[in-house]
């Protein structure tokens, strides 16, 4: 191994030079003057840098290890200068030519700096380009499915694209958001292009508040892309609803009227109305009339709901509500009648007072009355709700009906005609006890008292009568059927047994 030649004089220059060219990383300063090992130091301690910061990384080299690194070469520069003054160059012979080459190696690690600068770019490069492509995934993967499942997949893509092209708009990444932003919008409205406008309603809201987090300059004519679209799915799919009798139809159409008051939609909104109610109105006289008096109802209340104001078919639509409460409340007759032929009968009572109390000048009022009270019969004695009573009135047989109890009560009779009437207590009778009723001579009515009583006149036939205490009475109702025929006088009776109630 060659040994270090004797000392040289001291040569300032040739320290410089000596200083310079350890400055390049490369140790070069300690070979000129043969120190191999310290040479080999250099070329070790650069070597570990790259191995440290390659491949190239996006956030650069770490401030220690440069800050490390840089003081290593200031300490080799130094220490080379120190070792140069007195020790002689294996080459160059002359030191302003090695302080040349010094000078001209430092651009070793000022370009080896840049390439790395230009290396390290190209990975944040790659890196928002690997993130675009995960957002991608991200609708792709969502892409098909129920929104509401993945809604939080397209905001993640959505956030992603907008930090794309906020945070590094001079990208090659950010350059390919508005074409990620247009199959982003397309993915997410699908359901639209695929007609399921009830599912495309939730997705189309949801895009037209993307302005709201993304810079409608990113967006472009996306910006409007739901617009139509979402009025039209709000009015496609409360129309559907409407039809469908579904509750939820007024939502959809209130949107639509409240977000696009002039959009093209709004104009077909009354016209779906007035066809619904005018399709419950003819179904009063089909075979669910009851059904029908119902939806027109549910029809009224939901279509007042509607805010027609801005869209200026509030006239309209009163008018639709006005002919849908008097289809509705006529219809209650319709209903009725309906009830008392399927023998619901106590539906049928409630339905014409309901009917008869609204409409006490219409022309079906005196037989809704007496459908009532017929339907009321019937609930004690099935038979005689077997026919729909009519308006007819009198007869040629006599029946007199007295009441020989301490109670107010009501008759009511049904049969070839139909009526009803009062009669007070007996202010001096009792109720009868019942073991009194079963002696065969038992005959009330028959005493010389002032028995409340009404003489009627009625039809040959077969006639069902009710006795009904009145006000909060504790007897129950009694009923009696009678057969009349020509040439006879009836006398029906009323009277309280005690423990049983009316009887007759």
């Amino acid at each position: 191994m060659p040994t270090a030649p004797p000392p040289a004089p001291a040569d300032v220059w040739r320290a410089v030079g000596v200083g310079l060219l350890n400055l390049s990383g490369l140790g070069l300063g300690y070979a000129l003057i043969r120190r191999p090992f310290l040479t080999l130091a250099c070329w070790v301690a650069t070597g570990i840098l790259l191995f440290v910061v390659l491949p190239a990384d996006p956030d650069g080299v770490s401030g220690t290890t440069l800050t490390v690194y840089g003081l290593f070469l200031v300490l080799v520069a130094a220490h080379g200068a120190l070792l140069g003054l007195r020790s002689r160059l294996v080459w160059p012979a002359q030191s302003p030519l090695a302080i040349a080459l010094g000078v001209l190696l430092l651009g070793v690690p000022v370009v080896g700096g840049l390439f790395y600068e230009s290396a390290r770019k190209e990975a944040v490069e790659e890196m928002l380009l690997d993130r675009l492509e995960t957002a991608d995934n991200l609708v792709k993967k969502a892409s098909g499915q129920s929104f509401g499942s993945t809604q939080s997949e397209y905001s993640r893509a959505l956030s992603a694209y907008d930090a794309l092209s906020t945070d590094h708009p001079d990208s090659r990444a950010a350059e390919q958001v508005p074409d990620r932003l247009k199959n982003f919008y397309t993915t997410v409205g699908a359901p639209y292009e695929q007609q399921e406008y009830c599912d495309a309603i939730a997705p189309l809201e949801y895009l037209r508040d993307v302005p709201e987090t993304v810079s409608e300059k990113d967006l472009g004519s996306l910006a409007t892309w739901p617009d139509d679209r979402l009025a039209t799915s709000l009015y496609a799919c409360g129309s559907e609803g409407l039809a469908g009798r579904e509750a939820g139809w007024t939502t959809n159409f209130t949107k639509l009227l409240d977000e696009f008051p002039d959009s093209e939609q709004v104009a077909k909104v009354e016209p779906d109305v007035k066809t619904a109610v005018d399709e419950a109105i003819k179904a009063v006289g089909g075979d669910d009339p009851c059904g029908a008096v119902k939806q027109l109802e549910s029809l009224s209340g939901q279509v007042k709901e509607l805010p027609g104001e801005k869209a200026g078919i509030d006239e309209a639509l009163d008018e639709d509500t006005g002919r849908a409460d008097a289809s509705a409340s006529t219809g209650v007759y319709t209903c009725g009648v309906d009830q008392y032929k399927d023998g619901d009968f106590a539906a049928a009572v409630t339905s014409m007072n309901e009917f008869v109390g609204v409409n006490k000048n219409h022309k079906n009022a005196a037989l809704a009355k007496k459908i009532a009270i017929a339907a009321e019969v019937a609930q004690e004695v099935p038979a005689a709700g077997k026919k729909l009573p009519t308006t007819r009135s009198g007869g040629s047989i006599t029946v007199t009906v007295k009441n020989d109890s301490p109670e107010d009560i009501q008759v009511m009779y049904t049969g070839p005609v139909t009526g009803s009437f009062s009669l007070k207590g007996c202010g001096g009778c009792t109720s009868y006890d019942w073991s009194r009723t079963l002696d065969t001579n038992f005959q009330p009515c028959s005493g010389s008292k002032n028995y409340p009583q009404k003489t009627i006149s009625l039809p040959v036939g077969t006639t069902y009568f009710l006795h009904k205490p009145k006000g909060d009475g504790l007897s129950s109702p009694a009923s009696d059927t009678a057969k009349l025929q020509s040439g006879y006088i009836y006398t029906e009776c009323a009277y309280t047994t005690t423990g049983l109630g009316l009887n007759s």
